[in-house]
């Protein structure tokens, strides 16, 4: 029962994580001329000190419940090789992610970046299983087909140019690497540890490249629109979804949680609509249920309950 209740909350969280995902290439689009990289560098410095804070606030009460004080999260410091991974991790999960998503749209619509990125759950279903060391199911993996082509027909290709669909790839690649970089960080670190150090890792790699090519130009004060647009990025992307979505691969795995990234277009297009900028189209329509079969499908395939190798820190 316990089991089943836990796979049921990693499946809803997957589910949120990949719905606020899907609103990243709009918001992206508001700041397209703000400095990129300084833009990108505050928001992750914001969402680093917040999750370190909650990280804190845990600890202490924690150490307020319990009795032997159980080790301090914050303690809980990354060996050379995991420094490693987590710098890889933000350079491409974080940073090469955003700064694809960004510059994609000076090129490309974000139909097209979402319909790109929509392909993600046929990734997830073949190499999350190898990272466990289990194969790959059928079922999974036609589950996953079956998303993607949902995801496709969604967004639909439009307004393509070459180098936007080659960022858009580029953004793919690394929400591939921001889920699967983080699975042999999870067992230690826990998802609220994992999102603030690799955030902290991306602020700073994005913070040095912007001193390079902007100088001091790297940070200006934004609008009152470029404003909102940071802080929404900073707060319910990178710190809501962040932690829902890394808990999320923690307790189904990274195949199962993978093609709930079919709803980011979904996502992106509901949003559309819902604001009054356009009406979905049969095909459309007919994407959206295709994602939905296509995880229901994949949900049924859970079986026995997956056992994880150890539980998280924070």
């Amino acid at each position: 029962m316990e089991q089943s209740a836990a796979r049921a909350r990693g499946m809803a969280q997957a589910a949120l994580a990949m719905v606020a995902t899907g609103t990243i290439a709009a918001v992206a689009a508001v700041i397209a001329h703000y400095p990129v990289y300084g833009g990108q560098a505050i928001r992750y410095a914001v969402a680093t000190v917040f999750l370190l804070g909650v990280a804190q606030w845990r600890r202490r009460r924690r150490a307020a419940r319990l009795s032997p004080v159980e080790p301090d999260a914050l303690l809980v410091r990354p060996t050379v090789r995991e420094g490693l991974l987590f710098t890889v991790l933000a350079a491409t999960g974080l940073a090469g992610f955003n700064l694809c998503v960004v510059e994609a749209t000076h090129y490309t619509s974000p139909a097209t970046i979402g319909t790109v990125i929509g392909s993600a759950p046929i990734i997830f279903a073949l190499i999350g299983p190898l990272m466990e060391r289990r194969r790959p199911t059928a079922r999974l993996v036609t589950a996953a087909v079956i998303v993607t082509v949902g995801a496709g027909l969604t967004s639909g290709l439009c307004g393509n140019r070459p180098l936007g669909l080659v960022l858009a790839v580029g953004a793919l690649l690394g929400q591939v690497a921001f889920s699967l970089l983080a699975v042999p960080l999870l067992p230690k670190f826990g998802p609220i540890l994992v999102s603030a150090y690799s955030s902290a890792a991306a602020a700073m790699i994005l913070f040095a490249i912007g001193l390079a090519v902007d100088g001091t130009a790297v940070v200006r004060r934004p609008s009152v629109s470029e404003a909102v647009s940071i802080g929404y990025l900073a707060t319910f992307v990178a710190i809501t979804a962040f932690i829902l979505w890394y808990d999320a691969i923690n307790l189904i795995g990274a195949d199962l949680a993978g093609l709930f990234s079919g709803l980011t277009p979904v996502s992106a297009l509901a949003t559309t609509v819902l604001l009054g900028v356009r009406t979905i189209r049969p095909a459309e329509f007919v994407g959206s249920v295709l994602v939905g079969l296509g995880v229901v499908l994949g949900v049924a395939d859970l079986g026995a309950p997956r056992s994880r190798s150890a539980r998280p820190a924070a």
